[in-house]
Order: structure tokens, then sequence, then C-alpha cells
């Protein structure tokens, strides 16, 4: 089954997760910005009757609940906090932690396992918050709240168990291992 331009821009848009520009998506699709825009047109109509909306800045696309389904969008985050955190919640949550700042890449690759739904419920909580990657603005890099500090019952970082250790481990396994690069 081949997909129209804007089937394709909503599974990369749904996939992404997060805003893309409409630069960046007319290079993935290798087209021109006036095909993606065209695709962004089709798409905004296919879902004008949906559950899901077309969040469009000049420059921007992101897919988003429809305002109409807030209430019951409401209802699921309150069920989603109201769990514990879980294993990978705490596993993702401690990464952020002791590394400082992660990308959710970073993440997936030190847990081996996927991290989105982990890093949706810290964001969603409050225990992590979202910012732009300084040396890739194409990504999000994520930090520890003061909440989450609050929440593990430490005024700073430095106080978690084994602090200097662990976190020097994780600098060691992020980068390449240099003796085999030869």
């Amino acid at each position: 089954m081949q997909l129209s331009p804007s089937q394709a821009l909503e599974a990369v848009l749904f996939a992404a997760g997060e805003p893309m520009t409409k630069r960046r998506l007319a290079g993935i699709f290798e087209v021109t910005t006036d095909l993606i825009n065209a695709a962004t047109a089709e798409l905004r109509e296919n879902l004008s009757d949906r559950g899901i909306v077309l969040v469009e800045t000049e420059d921007e696309l992101e897919l988003r609940t429809a305002p109409a389904a807030s209430a019951i969008v409401k209802k699921l985050r309150e069920s989603e906090l109201s769990k514990d955190l879980g294993k990978a919640g705490l596993e993702a949550l401690a990464i952020i932690l002791y590394q400082g700042s992660a990308t959710r890449g970073e993440i997936d690759w030190i847990r081996g396992v996927n991290s989105s739904a982990a890093v949706r419920s810290l964001l969603l909580r409050g225990l992590i918050e979202r910012t732009e990657d300084e040396s890739d603005k194409r990504r999000a890099r994520y930090t520890t709240s003061v909440d989450a500090l609050a929440h593990l019952g430490i005024t700073r970082k430095e106080d978690l168990p084994e602090y200097a250790e662990v976190a020097a481990a994780l600098v060691e396994r992020k980068e390449p291992d240099t003796e085999h690069d030869a």
C-alpha cells in the first residue's frame, strides 16, 4: 500500500510525538516546502472531524488531541498520575538525575529499550522538564525539575546516593570506546 503525501506526513508527525519544522519534513521526504504545505492542507482537512488536530505555526507542525477531547484526556492523565512510576519510570528518572540531562535517545540507549512512555509519564507528573538541546535544536533534552528533588527529599542532585560514582560511570558509558576505533 502506497501512502498519500498527507498520510505519510501524518505517520511521521505521529511517530515524532513532538513539533517538527516544515523544512526538516521537506528534507525527510526529499520534497519542497510547497509540497509539505500542500500535504499539510490535505491533512488538516482529513483531521477536521476527528479526535486529533494538526497544530501549525508558521514553521512547525505537530499532532495533538482535539480540544473537544480535553475532558476525556484529562481523565486519562489523572489515571496515569495515580499509578506508581514503575521500574521504567524510575530508571529513566535516575538516568536524567545522575547524568544531569539526557535526550530520549540517550535514555533508550542506556536502558536498552524504548522509553517514550516512561519519559511521557515523568513529564506529566512534572518530575522532568523538556528543553531544547543546544547541540541539535531538533532534539529535546530532559532535565530534572525542582519537584523531583522535593519528591525524593533532597535539595540537590549531588545528595543522591553514590552520585559521583554513578555520574562518572554514565559519562564513561556514553563516550565511544577509543581503543577499538583505531
